[in-house]
């Protein structure tokens, strides 16, 4: 389980000590509380932080505790096909989630991104690989296999059958070939061997899969299950995301509750590193001015509150999970059109900000403040295949209203 976020030393510093002592850098490392030395390798910058990865003591206890999506990030950081001793380390369900970020197209598996990350993990020990192998979800493996190689089943009833030119078995019943000309099988060799081994009912299926189960199946279940994961990391269906860009009529976007509770929002586990929100009394944003004004207890929820509304925006304006960019770039667009939405219903019902952000929730805020400027607000890829006319996000239409 990731640690929960808290403070750190400065990374900048442990950085430069490095530079000219390096042996007391890592000294220095070793001192801190494994919570602390997480979060110095989370708030390393990215180009970095692989420097500081080499300076851990013991990077077995510190890698499986990083936030998911920031294991992605860094590895990519680091570039894929040289992190295999990074995701050495990683637990099944960092690795899961990494190519649940990374190695899809919209609602469709990228087969060459799979095969990135699959081919790297098989670099690594045997046995980390077959764990990773076994925690993916079965219709991803055969879905990476169908796109690397042709599976051929000895027949029981014809002695006369002669397996494909070139074909590999590791069991003699199952032979395969490779799909593309010189492509290079060791990857698929050393997971079928180690499935063989270890799991072979998950190996019968896999081969199974190849000749008999179609892509279209493979898919539907893929995509099941990683919607129902990535939920869990903040992440909501592309559709119920837009919800965020729905129509408010203008006579309805003062609307102000009585109760004080919007921002009573439970802790839930973040994907990324963010301890805190980057309040301050002087920010750019007036949300952030705002939040810098409450107690602390308040400001932790509100916390939960704005990074569930970036996912969000990620998800809604089909930014990539998987890239690094997209976190500040859906931090910044949330923060924007919060900061309009607060500032234009205090003005209209003459309130305190602090007022306003303590009765009505930072979501709805957002959603006022796209309203007010639609073209601005409106995600850059806003198709409404699928969608019920409440749910189009067309902010400038007025659509049958659902304002609440």
């Amino acid at each position: 389980m990731a640690a929960t976020p808290t403070s750190s030393p400065d990374p900048q510093r442990i950085l430069a000590l490095a530079r000219s002592k390096k042996a007391e850098a890592t000294t220095a490392i070793r001192g801190m509380p494994i919570e602390e030395q997480v979060a110095l390798v989370c708030e390393t910058p990215l180009a970095r932080r692989s420097e500081m990865l080499a300076l851990l003591p013991q990077p077995e206890d510190v890698i499986p505790l990083m936030p998911e999506a920031e294991l992605c990030f860094t590895v990519k950081a680091i570039g894929i096909e040289d992190s295999s001793w990074l995701l050495e380390y990683a637990t099944p369900d960092q690795v899961v989630a990494c190519i649940d970020l990374d190695a899809w197209q919209g609602t469709l598996p990228d087969r060459d991104a799979l095969d990135r990350w699959l081919d790297v993990l098989s670099i690594g020990s045997e046995d980390s690989f077959t764990r990773s192998v076994r925690s993916l979800d079965p219709e991803v493996v055969v879905l990476f296999l169908k796109h690397r190689i042709q599976c051929h089943q000895k027949p029981d009833d014809d002695e006369g059958w002669q397996p494909p030119v070139g074909g590999q078995t590791v069991d003699g019943q199952f032979y395969y070939v490779a799909i593309r000309d010189k492509d290079d099988l060791v990857p698929i060799t050393s997971m079928l061997r180690s499935l063989f081994t270890v799991d072979y009912w998950m190996y019968f299926r896999m081969m199974q899969g190849i000749i008999h189960e179609p892509d279209i199946e493979n898919e539907e279940w893929a995509l099941r299950w990683r919607t129902g994961r990535l939920e869990d990391l903040g992440f909501p269906p592309w559709d119920r995301a837009l919800l965020i860009y729905r129509f408010i009529r203008p006579e309805n976007r003062a609307l102000i509750s009585e109760e004080t509770g919007a921002l009573d929002v439970g802790e839930w586990h973040l994907p990324i590193w963010m301890p805190s929100l980057p309040t301050s009394v002087d920010h750019q944003h007036l949300l952030f001015r705002t939040l810098a004004r409450l107690d602390e207890e308040e400001r932790r929820s509100a916390l939960y509150g704005f990074i569930a509304l970036a996912n969000k925006v990620a998800v809604a304006d089909r930014m990539e999970l998987g890239d690094a960019e997209s976190t500040p770039r859906a931090i910044d667009k949330a923060a924007t059109f919060a900061s309009d939405g607060l500032e234009f219903i205090a003005n209209e019902r003459k309130l305190d900000a602090t007022d306003v952000i303590r009765r009505v929730n930072i979501e709805h805020l957002f959603r006022v403040g796209a309203n007010l400027n639609p073209d601005r607000a409106r995600p850059q890829e806003s198709a409404k295949i699928g969608l019920s006319e409440s749910e189009q996000p067309v902010l400038d239409t007025p659509l049958r209203p659902r304002d609440h």
